[in-house]
C-alpha cells in the first residue's frame, strides 16, 4: 500500500516536474526565438532626442523656435522629484524595484483580462518597457511584442541605471498638444518650468501618458479631473505627498491654458517674421533640415528688435500711401458663407478660421472683420477678438472710402472678410473703425552694420502672414542705376578720377536683335561731363561709355568681387543694372563702400550652439588681442585684429563715398533723403518703373530698399527709387542713427584734396569757393590729367531721333576761373530722376 502510494505522489511529481521544464522550456525557446535580431539597446545609452531649436534676440530673448515634435530635453537631475513621484505613482509605483516588468502586474492584466473574456484589455507594461515600445518597437497590442517588450526591458536595465531610463522616458513620451517630453508639456499646459509646478499640476501630466487624445482638458475636464485626482491619492498611498496636501490639492480646479487660465506661451513670442524665417532657411541649408529641426540648437540672432519694428513700419507706410493713391479695393479675397453669419457665435467662429493675415502693427492693431450690414452712409462689421461697445460702434462711415471711386453696395458684400484698425486722435481717444488692405505692391527692406555684416533688420515684404515669400534675399530684380556705383569703381580703379570727363552724347550700338539706343532718364544729353557729376544724376550714357572704355570683363570681375552677382553677362546693357539680383546682396556690396573697400559677408546669426552649449558657428572671426589685459589704459579700447580681404583700394572706396554723398546732397536723391549725419548712397529704376530702389549708408549702417509688383509691370509714372524709396530710407534711418549714431566717413592715408569745377572738372584754386566747387581727393603720385575726354569709342549716329537739344545741347561756357570750356548745360530733372535701363 505504502510502496503505491509513492508510486502514485513519485508519477505525480514527475509530471508536475516534467510540465514545469517543458513550461520553462518553452518560455525559454520562446524567448530565445523573440531575442534574436532584436534592436540594439545599447544604442539608448547615446540617444539623443529630437528637441526644439530657438532663436533669441541679443538680449536673450526668445524670439522663434522651430521643431517637428515640440520637445524640450531636461536631464534627469534638473527633473523635479516631484514630477518623478507623479509618473512613478500613474505609470509604475515598484518602478525602482523590478528589473524590467513586473510578474504580479503582467499576471493581474492576464487575469482580468480572461474574467472579462478581453472585454477589459488593461497595461501591464512598466516604464522600461514603455521606453523600449517608444524607442525600440512598435505600438501594437501583439503579444510578439509585448514578449520582446519584456526581453529588451531586462536588458537595459542591465546597462543604464534607473535615473538614465527615467530621463529617456519623461523626455520621450507624447503628452498631447504636440507637446513631447514633461518639460515642454509644463509650457504648453500651464505656461510654467517643471520647478513651478504644483503636486495637481504634476498630477495633470502624469494623466496624459495613457491616452492624451481621450484626457483633454477642455473637451474631457471632468474624466480628466477623476484621472489627476487618482494619480494623487496613488501618490498620498506610496508616501509622496502627505495626506493633508493630497486634501488640498484634490480640491483645486481643473486649470490649464487651454481653459484660459494661463496666457499661452506662444503669446510671449512675436509672430514669426522674414527675419527668422530667413535663418530658418539658411540654417537648414548649412546644418541639414534635419539637424536644425530635431538638434536643439540655440541661435543668437543679429536682429535689433526695435529696428525691425522701424523697418516693418518704414515699408509698410510707403506701400500703403502708393496703394491708396491707386484707389483700387481688392480686400482679403475671402467671404463667410451666409450660414456663418447666422448668431455671432457662429460669425466668430468663421472668422476665427479665415485666412488672413494677423500679424499687421501699421499705426495700430490691424483686424481681421466680417461685413454683417451694408448700408447707403455706413457698414456694419464684427471685429475679431473686439466685442461690440458704444463707446467704439463697430461702424464704418462712408467718408472712410472716399479715396475709393464707388460706393459701399457696388464696393462690399455681405460676408466679406476686411481688415480694420482703430483711428485714433493725437490723445489717443477714439474716432471711428477704418478699413485697410494689404497692398498687391509689394518690396524688401534691409539693414545692416558695415564692419561686421550684422543684419539688424529685415523685412521681405508688407506682411510675412500674408506673403512669406522674402523679397529682401528670395526675389531676384533689376537693380537699375543702384548698380552704376560698380561700374564707377572699375573705372577709379583702373586710372579713372572723379574729375575725368566723359561725354554725354547719344549711343548706338548694333545688336542681334536690331540697334540699341539708350538713353537718359530726361531724354536729354549733356556734352563732356566729369564723372561726379554722372553719379549724381545718374547718366546713362555716360555710365555706357565709362563701360565700354574700361571693359565689360572688367565691370564684370567687379560686380562679382563684390558679391552681387556669381556670373555676370559681360554684356553693356548690364552696366545699367539690367541683370537681376536680390536686395541682400546689394545691400552687402555697398558696405563694402562704407567700410573702406573691406570684405564683409552679411549674417543674421552671430552664433549657434548644440544642445550640449558648444559653440558650432560664430560669425565674427576677429581676435581681440588686449581683451583680458588689465592694464589697458581706460582712455583706449582693446585692439581687434581683423584680416579681412580688400576687396578694392580704400582711396577708391571713399571716393565713391564722396560721389554718392553728392547723390543725396544735390543728385537724384536729393529732397527725399534728409538724415542730420553724413550719408551716401543711389537711387535705382528701371524701365517702366518696374523696379525702384534706393540703397544708401552712413559711416556705420548701410540700409537698401526695393519695391516693385511680384509679376514685373510699371508702377506708373512719377514712380522712382528716390521718391519711393528714399523716404523708406530716410524713416528707418532716423531712428537707426538716433540709436547707433554716425560721423564723417574715416578718410584714408594715401592721398589728398584737389578743388575742382563740377560742371566742367576743369582744376581751381586751393582757395577757390562756391556751389560750383567740389573738393575731391585724389591717390598720392597720380597727377591728374585734366580737360582729357572720354567717349568709349562710340560715334554719334546721323540716323538718330535726338532730343532737339537747341538750348540744351552742347554749347560753349565761362568756367569759373574765367577760361571757356565745352559742357551740356545742368540737368533739370532733379530729384526726381534716377536713370533706369533704357
Amino acid at each position: 500500500m505504502l510502496r503505491s502510494v509513492l508510486t502514485f505522489f513519485g508519477s505525480i511529481f514527475t509530471l508536475v516536474t516534467l510540465s514545469l521544464l517543458m513550461v520553462a522550456l518553452s518560455i525559454g525557446a520562446i524567448f530565445y526565438i523573440y531575442g534574436r535580431d532584436l534592436p540594439s539597446h545599447q544604442s539608448l545609452a547615446n540617444y539623443t532626442p529630437p528637441t526644439i531649436s530657438r532663436i533669441f534676440s541679443g538680449e536673450g530673448r526668445i524670439i522663434d523656435e522651430f521643431s517637428r515634435e515640440r520637445r524640450l530635453f531636461t536631464p534627469a537631475e534638473e527633473i523635479p522629484v516631484l514630477i518623478k513621484e507623479a509618473f512613478i505613482s500613474a505609470e509604475d509605483k515598484n518602478f525602482y524595484t523590478h528589473s524590467g516588468y513586473d510578474a504580479r502586474g503582467i499576471v493581474a492584466a492576464a487575469v482580468e483580462a480572461a474574467r472579462t473574456r478581453g472585454g477589459t484589455v488593461r497595461g501591464a507594461s512598466t516604464i522600461t518597457q514603455q521606453v523600449m515600445k517608444n524607442f525600440l518597437l512598435s505600438g501594437d497590442r501583439k503579444i510578439e511584442r509585448k514578449i520582446k517588450e519584456i526581453i529588451l526591458a531586462t536588458r537595459i536595465e542591465e546597462t543604464l541605471d534607473k535615473e538614465r531610463i527615467l530621463e529617456l522616458y519623461l523626455n520621450e513620451i507624447f503628452l498631447g498638444q504636440n507637446s513631447y517630453g514633461v518639460a515642454a508639456a509644463s509650457q504648453t499646459y500651464f505656461n510654467k518650468s517643471l520647478g513651478e509646478l504644483a503636486p495637481h499640476e504634476a498630477a495633470f501630466l502624469a494623466s496624459m501618458p495613457k491616452a492624451p487624445s481621450d484626457f483633454h482638458p477642455v473637451r474631457a475636464a471632468e474624466r480628466l479631473k477623476q484621472r489627476r485626482d487618482f494619480v494623487l491619492r496613488e501618490m498620498a498611498e506610496n508616501g509622496y505627498i502627505t495626506r493633508a496636501v493630497y486634501e488640498s490639492e484634490k480640491a483645486q480646479p481643473l486649470r490649464s491654458v487651454q481653459n484660459g487660465d494661463f496666457e499661452p506661451f506662444s503669446k510671449s513670442l512675436p509672430p514669426r517674421d522674414y527675419f527668422t524665417d530667413e535663418i530658418r532657411r539658411q540654417l537648414s541649408r548649412d546644418f541639414g533640415e534635419g539637424e536644425f529641426f530635431t538638434g536643439g540648437l540655440s541661435v543668437r540672432a543679429t536682429i535689433d528688435p526695435e529696428m525691425q519694428v522701424e523697418a516693418a513700419l518704414a515699408l509698410q507706410s510707403k506701400l500703403e500711401e502708393y496703394d491708396r493713391q491707386r484707389g483700387k479695393w481688392r480686400g482679403t479675397g475671402v467671404t463667410l458663407p451666409a450660414e456663418s453669419l447666422t448668431s455671432e457665435e457662429a460669425w466668430r467662429e468663421a472668422l476665427g478660421a479665415a485666412d488672413v493675415a494677423r500679424d499687421i502693427q501699421l499705426d495700430g492693431q490691424w483686424y481681421p472683420a466680417v461685413v454683417l450690414k451694408i448700408e447707403d452712409q455706413s457698414l456694419s462689421i464684427g471685429i475679431e477678438g473686439v466685442p461690440a461697445s458704444d463707446a467704439e460702434p463697430q461702424v464704418v462711415p462712408r467718408k472712410d472710402i472716399s479715396w475709393l471711386p464707388g460706393n459701399f453696395q457696388k464696393t462690399f458684400e455681405v460676408g466679406d472678410v476686411v481688415h480694420v484698425r482703430r483711428m485714433t486722435g493725437n490723445d489717443g481717444s477714439f474716432i471711428r473703425w477704418t478699413l485697410r488692405q494689404v497692398p498687391e505692391v509689394q518690396g524688401g527692406f534691409m539693414a545692416m552694420d558695415v564692419n561686421t555684416g550684422r543684419v539688424i533688420a529685415m523685412q521681405g515684404g508688407f506682411s510675412y502672414q500674408y506673403s512669406v515669400f522674402n523679397r529682401a534675399t528670395q526675389a531676384k530684380r533689376q537693380p537699375g542705376s543702384s548698380f552704376k556705383p560698380f561700374v564707377y569703381a572699375a573705372a577709379l580703379d583702373s586710372g579713372y578720377s572723379p574729375a575725368t570727363i566723359i561725354v554725354d552724347a547719344p549711343i548706338e550700338v548694333n545688336t542681334p536683335q536690331g540697334v540699341w539706343r539708350p538713353r537718359n532718364s530726361s531724354n536729354k544729353f549733356y556734352g563732356p561731363t566729369p564723372l561726379r557729376t554722372g553719379i549724381e544724376q545718374s547718366r546713362n550714357l555716360m555710365t555706357i561709355r565709362l563701360a565700354q572704355e574700361i571693359g565689360m570683363e572688367t565691370v564684370a570681375s567687379y560686380a562679382e568681387r563684390f558679391g552681387v552677382y556669381d556670373d555676370m553677362g559681360p554684356y553693356l546693357a548690364n552696366s545699367l543694372g539690367s541683370e537681376e539680383t536680390t536686395l541682400f546682396n546689394m545691400v552687402a556690396a555697398y558696405a563694402m563702400f562704407a567700410n573702406g573697400g573691406e570684405r564683409v559677408e552679411p549674417t543674421l546669426v552671430d552664433r549657434v550652439q548644440d544642445r550640449y552649449g558648444e559653440t558650432v558657428y560664430r560669425h565674427d572671426p576677429r581676435r581681440c588681442v588686449d581683451c583680458f589685459d588689465p592694464n589697458i589704459p581706460p582712455t583706449r579700447g582693446p585692439r581687434i585684429v581683423s584680416d579681412r580681404e580688400r576687396v578694392i583700394d580704400a582711396v577708391t572706396a571713399y571716393q565713391l563715398t564722396s560721389m554718392m554723398r553728392g547723390v543725396v546732397q544735390r543728385g537724384t536723391a536729393a529732397g527725399n533723403v534728409r538724415l542730420d549725419v553724413p550719408v551716401a548712397g543711389k537711387t535705382g529704376t528701371t524701365n517702366d518703373a518696374r523696379d525702384v530702389w534706393f540703397v544708401g549708408f552712413t559711416s556705420n549702417i548701410v540700409a537698401g530698399c526695393y519695391i516693385g509688383f511680384d509679376q514685373p509691370r510699371g508702377l506708373g509714372r512719377g514712380a522712382y527709387g528716390a521718391g519711393m524709396c528714399g523716404p523708406v530710407f530716410t524713416q528707418f534711418m532716423r531712428k537707426a542713427t538716433a540709436k547707433y549714431g554716425g560721423g564723417e566717413f574715416e578718410l584714408p592715408p594715401g592721398g589728398h584734396f584737389i578743388k575742382i569745377d563740377r560742371y566742367t572738372g576743369a582744376r581751381l584754386p586751393d582757395n577757390a569757393s562756391g556751389q560750383y566747387v567740389v573738393a575731391e581727393y585724389f591717390r598720392d603720385g597720380e597727377e591728374p590729367i585734366f580737360g582729357l575726354a572720354y567717349d568709349g569709342g562710340f560715334a554719334m549716329g546721323n540716323d538718330l531721333e535726338l532730343f532737339q537739344s537747341d538750348e540744351e545741347a552742347v554749347k560753349e561756357v565761362t568756367t569759373s576761373t574765367g577760361d571757356t570750356a565745352v559742357v551740356g548745360e545742368k540737368a533739370t530733372f532733379g530729384s526726381i530722376s534716377s536713370g533706369g535701363l533704357y
